[in-house]
């Protein structure tokens, strides 16, 4: 167990991965783990458990001994899980307690330099004018850029086609045999500096330090607000000091300006969140998203 004060066990932490190596999340894993191990001098292995959107690696942490020493980092998909996947062993919000928030990330809306809009309010006509006709590339069913383009959808009433990719997407759109991707930002950002990509908006309600010039997709659409996030988490019965402990290392390793210059590196703004916060916030992102997946009528095949 993990023990508050002098004599603070030595046992090896798990910071568990649940998305697919070659996304960045991990990377957000291995920064905060190494702060963490830093702050309470203790090491934090990364294991990596993808698989079922996530649910394989959130599963293994719900099902593991709460003693602090098994955390998991809980992204943004997990609030759209918990609706999308209706049949899961647990409960996302009853089974895992949040420790702290970390960052969000930004995704930009955008399309080939060939694609005939210039504008957020030019595609938004041109998707009125020929609808069904846009294809949208995602990573997935449910994904984030998967569902902040159906949230789009939603708000405008113009009607895209989705295609959710098992691989790599980029090359088809680059291609223009699709037309237009919700990014993360950090990973559109060379293309967009390039000119291989046109970028028409950013999805947070403000615009983003990386894309100031990009405006947000609220300027045009009241309301619309979407983004990535990361934090922290444990299996639920874990103890509330247990729970504060690792809060607090968490926001004190997020003040550290390392932290800082490598979240920025990776495209992440800062979200630091207490527990509280954190769990009022993971529950209006999971009400948020169970409306859009209602609303679009998304469904997986479990």
């Amino acid at each position: 167990m993990l023990r508050l004060g002098p004599g603070l066990s030595r046992k090896t932490g798990i910071l568990d991965c649940h998305i697919p190596c070659r996304q960045r999340p991990r990377h957000y894993r291995e920064a905060c783990g190494t702060r963490l191990s830093e702050r309470l001098g203790q090491q934090f292995v990364i294991e990596n458990k993808p698989g079922f959107g996530g649910n394989i690696g959130t599963e293994y942490v719900v099902n593991s001994a709460a003693d602090g020493y098994t955390i998991v980092m809980p992204v943004s998909t997990n609030a759209v899980n918990a609706t999308l996947y209706p049949n899961l062993s647990f409960n996302f919000m009853r089974d895992i307690a949040p420790i702290a928030g970390i960052g969000k990330t930004p995704f930009v809306v955008v399309v080939p330099p060939s694609f005939p809009a210039k504008t957020l309010p030019e595609f938004i006509a041109y998707a009125k004018a020929n609808p069904g006709k846009i294809n949208m590339a995602s990573g997935g069913i449910g994904s984030s850029p998967h569902v902040c383009g159906e949230l789009l959808q939603i708000m405008t009433g113009i009607k895209l086609v989705h295609v959710p990719y098992r691989s790599n997407y980029m090359p088809d759109l680059l291609a223009g045999q699709v037309q237009v991707v919700f990014n993360p930002i950090a990973q559109a950002l060379p293309l967009i500096r390039d000119g291989k990509l046109r970028a028409l908006a950013v999805t947070p309600a403000k615009r983003s330090a990386a894309l100031p010039d990009v405006p947000s997709i609220g300027e045009f659409v009241s309301g619309y607000d979407a983004f990535g996030w990361y934090g922290l988490g444990a299996p639920s019965k874990t103890p509330a000091e247990i729970i504060n402990k690792l809060s607090n290392a968490m926001t004190a390793a997020l003040a550290d300006p390392r932290s800082k210059a490598r979240l920025a590196d990776l495209g992440v703004e800062p979200m630091p969140l207490t527990s509280a916060g954190f769990a009022k916030f993971i529950a209006d992102e999971t009400d948020k998203w169970a409306k859009v997946i209602k609303s679009a009528g998304i469904k997986v095949i479990e």
